[in-house]
Order: C-alpha cells, then structure tokens, then sequence
C-alpha cells in the first residue's frame, strides 16, 4: 500500500500558518515595551514623553528596516496618494472635520523647541502606530477573517494599547471617553483603509490628530465637543460600512452577469 505525503511549505510566512497568534505576539511585545518604558521613566523621573521616545524609537527603527527587507511597504498600504480614486477622497472629509472641533479647544503659547519636538514626537507616535495596527495587524488578520473580524479586532487592540492612560490619575468618566475615542478611531482608520488600500492620509491623520491635542490647553477634561466627536466618528464608521456593502454587493451582481454573459 503506497503512502502519500503531502509535501509541507516551509516559506509560507509564520503570519500565515498563525495569524491570531501573530497578532497577540506584536500586541504583548508592544505592551511590554511600553510597560518597561513606562517603568524606565518613572524611576528615572524623565518627562511624560519619554516612555513613547523609549519604547517608539527602537520600534520605528525594527519596522522601518523590516519593510525594507521584505520589500513590503506596498503590502501594507504605503503607496502614492494618487493612488486613491478621487471619488473616494470624499470619505475622509469626517476626519477634517474631526481635527477642526480638536482645534477649536484653542493652543498655548509654546516655544519653537517645543513646537518641533512635538511634530517629531506626533510624527513618530503616528507611523508606528498606524504601521502596527492599520499595517501589520489588519493585514495579517484580513488573509485569514472577514473584514468585520478585522477592523473589530484591531480596533480592539487599538483602544487597548491606550488603557496605559488609566495609569496616569485622569478620571473615569476621562478614561472611558478616551478608551471608546481610540476604539471608534481605529474602527474608522481600519474602514478606510480597506476602502482605499493606503496608509498614508491614516499617518498624516493621526499625526495631525496628536499634534493639535499636544499643543491645546494643559490640564483639559471632557467637554461637550469630545461627545460631538464620538458622535462623529460612529457616523464615519456607519458610513463606510454601508458603502463598503454596497461595493461588495455591486462586485457580487457585476460577477453574476459575467457569469451569464455569452
């Protein structure tokens, strides 16, 4: 009786054969950099900036030369704006309108020093995490779950990442809003990036996002205005949904009638 072996590819990507384990891996490895960091910082009683710098630097350096090597920057959505339809561009006019309510909170008064460290620090926060959660993550769990699977769980471990604030003091009702605020977000970033397959306007989002919260007011708590941004962004993302439902189900009729054409 013959036997037969079925021949196993060792150059598929461990990504591949274990994708939820390959995200709970970058998670726990993000987490623990931020938690050494975070502990780093406070025996050494650096700024509040510092276990971002510390844990963020070292990471940005590993994606950067990582996407290098593979030579999977367009893999994960690094590609020309261009490359977005101009109908679609339309789709991220929420988030303008998003930043516009962050920046009617007001500024303050900041030195040119501060004012470059803070688009450093912003820029910095801004690819990693987006190449983290909107890249890597999301593509890993897009070849093997629904898209609904994937935006959720991203999402999820988005707003997670950002439960390292409870630490800080703020209040609850301070912690809750943030924690729904990075969830919704995430759940928008992931939405578009699926409709429009770029990363780029999500980095530039989210850098432009942190800067103006960055230089705005000391020491604000919620207000009326951050609800008014929830709101929002549940509204964006309702938005992408149906339009990603409606492409899907015009792809599922225009296939039909290519199927029957003679």
């Amino acid at each position: 009786m013959r036997t037969t072996v079925t021949p196993v590819n060792l150059n598929v990507p461990f990504s591949e054969k274990r994708p939820i384990l390959s995200v709970v891996l970058i998670e726990l490895l993000l987490l623990v950099a931020m938690f050494a960091a975070g502990a780093y910082a406070t025996v050494q009683k650096l700024s509040y900036t510092a276990p971002v710098l510390i844990a963020f630097i070292p990471i940005s350096i590993v994606l950067l030369i990582g996407l290098t090597w593979k030579k999977s920057w367009r893999r994960y959505g690094f590609l020309p704006l261009n490359a977005i339809p101009g109908q679609n561009l339309v789709y991220y006019l929420p988030l303008v309108l998003v930043l516009g309510c962050i920046a009617l909170n007001g500024f303050r008064t900041v030195s040119v020093r501060e004012a470059l460290f803070f688009v450093f620090f912003t820029l910095l926060v801004g690819f990693v995490e987006e190449t983290v959660y909107r890249g890597l993550i999301l593509h890993i769990l897009l070849r093997k779950k629904s898209i609904t699977a994937a935006v959720i769980t991203s999402s999820l471990l988005f707003s997670v990442t950002h439960m390292l604030n409870m630490l800080s003091g703020q209040s609850a009702e301070d912690t809750v809003v943030q924690l729904v605020y990075a969830l919704l977000t995430g759940a928008a970033l992931a939405l578009l990036i699926v409709k429009n397959k770029n990363i780029l306007p999500l980095i530039f989002y989210h850098f432009i996002h942190n800067l103006i919260q960055f230089l705005g007011p000391d020491g604000r708590s919620v207000s009326v205005m951050d609800y008014v941004v929830l709101a929002i962004l549940l509204l964006h993302c309702l938005w992408l949904i149906l339009s990603l439902n409606k492409a899907k189900g015009a792809a599922r009729i225009s296939g039909s009638f290519e199927r029957v054409a003679p």
